[in-house]
């Protein structure tokens, strides 16, 4: 069957009121972009739904990309046809026997946006699903759960039909709330939150922190390539900044006891990240904290650690376990890369015995007989800052993950 075009539905952005104009037209940016490589569609949009008219182009490749857009709820492939009883009934017939197989159970689901139609709902239900089954050998109803839903719209301008609801990637469009600095890892919770950033809308930049000689190359390779890994779920770029850490770590090595060293390693990469959003216009910060998981993710470090700033911190993975993080990694393709054994900073000069339940006033006295300020001041401004760009769009490759 040849669909015309592709009828796409918020979800989530129909919730937002005023506001609601200010993601649709994110949203038709990011389709746009997404479909750049299909020059002849148009793309129409409305308050409460989209159109992608396809002109020619290859329908079956266009839903492949939609599947991975955020901000898609669901979509369907759909028919224009005119208003009249004969054209609908016999659109209806070629759309659902060209998806019909013997056995198949079908039922019509007619809704009228214009009440000015000559049939209501219920004559129109029955109107077509009779010419369906005078016409399709074998073909049975079933209104409670058919194998064949087949809608009708009726508008005022038009008839659309179809037969399939393709759920889309959820969430918000790309970009439409705002910009924050991910703090990125080599490990496997960090691309994780990443990932759940974008879903929620953020504009992410990555921020790595690397400390030669006690971090490879290898090492920064691999954070290269979780970010090629955001990039292509993103469908666009993503900066990453990569700190040299080694100075102010080797100073907190020396300046701090050894149990509150990891909280100090973790308000200079705060201060540190924080100095770059500013530059970046970012609006807050990301980490891939899971409380609990580690002796620097326990509220009590957490309450120690965030004193540095009054930028908000995001953790999108706060109350996920483990094993819920890894499902998520597999299935963004990070979880390889995040197993390569690469030792990145926050695992170098681990303390045998780390504080738990570290103090505010115990580190602040810490940290008070060195002054950070100059060290943090030059990691800043040595910051290396990539364009990373994707090998290839994976957002195809990415089933429904809620």
């Amino acid at each position: 069957m040849n669909y015309d075009r592709i009828l796409i539905r918020y979800g989530e952005i129909s919730l937002k009121g005023r506001n609601r104009n200010k993601f649709i037209d994110k949203l038709r940016k990011n389709v746009r972009l997404a479909l750049s490589s299909f020059p002849n569609i148009k793309i129409e949009a409305s308050r409460d739904r989209m159109y992608v008219l396809l002109n020619g182009e290859n329908g079956l490749e266009i839903i492949e990309k939609l599947k991975h857009i955020f901000g898609i709820q669901s979509f369907s492939p759909a028919i224009k046809v005119e208003r009249e009883l004969e054209e609908i009934k016999n659109a209806s017939l070629e759309l659902v026997r060209s998806l019909f197989k013997q056995g198949q159970t079908f039922k019509v689901t007619a809704k009228r946006s214009d009440k000015t139609f000559e049939l209501n709902t219920d004559e129109l239900n029955h109107a077509i699903g009779g010419h369906l089954l005078k016409n399709i050998a074998g073909l049975r109803v079933d209104v409670k759960n058919p194998d064949i839903n087949l809608q009708v719209e009726v508008r005022k301008e038009a008839v659309y039909l179809s037969c399939e609801i393709i759920p889309g990637a959820g969430g918000l469009p790309l970009g439409s709330s705002g910009k924050a600095m991910l703090m990125l890892s080599g490990g496997i919770d960090s691309p994780v939150a990443g990932y759940l950033a974008m879903r929620r809308g953020l504009e992410i930049e990555a921020v790595h922190f690397f400390s030669p000689p006690f971090t490879s190359e290898r090492a920064k390779e691999k954070v290269i390539d979780l970010s090629k890994k955001l990039a292509e779920i993103s469908g666009g770029v993503i900066k990453l900044h990569i700190v040299p850490f080694t100075d102010v770590q080797q100073a907190i090595r020396e300046q701090v006891p050894e149990n509150y060293s990891m909280t100090s390693t973790r308000r200079m990469m705060l201060r540190i990240t924080d100095e770059i959003r500013k530059k970046q216009d970012g609006l807050a910060i990301v980490t891939g904290e899971s409380l609990g998981q580690v002796a620097s993710q326990t509220l009590e470090s957490m309450y120690a650690i965030n004193e540095v700033t009054n930028t908000p911190i995001l953790r999108p993975l706060i109350s996920m376990d483990k094993t819920d993080i890894i499902k998520i990694a597999d299935k963004i393709n990070t979880l390889d890369i995040s197993n390569r054994p690469y030792e990145d900073c926050c695992t170098i000069f681990v303390p045998s015995s780390p504080k738990t339940k570290p103090r505010r006033e115990k580190v602040n006295q810490f940290e008070s007989y060195f002054d950070f300020e100059p060290l943090i001041q030059e990691a800043v401004q040595e910051v290396e800052t990539l364009t990373i760009r994707p090998d290839r769009d994976i957002r195809q490759e990415i089933n429904d993950l809620f």
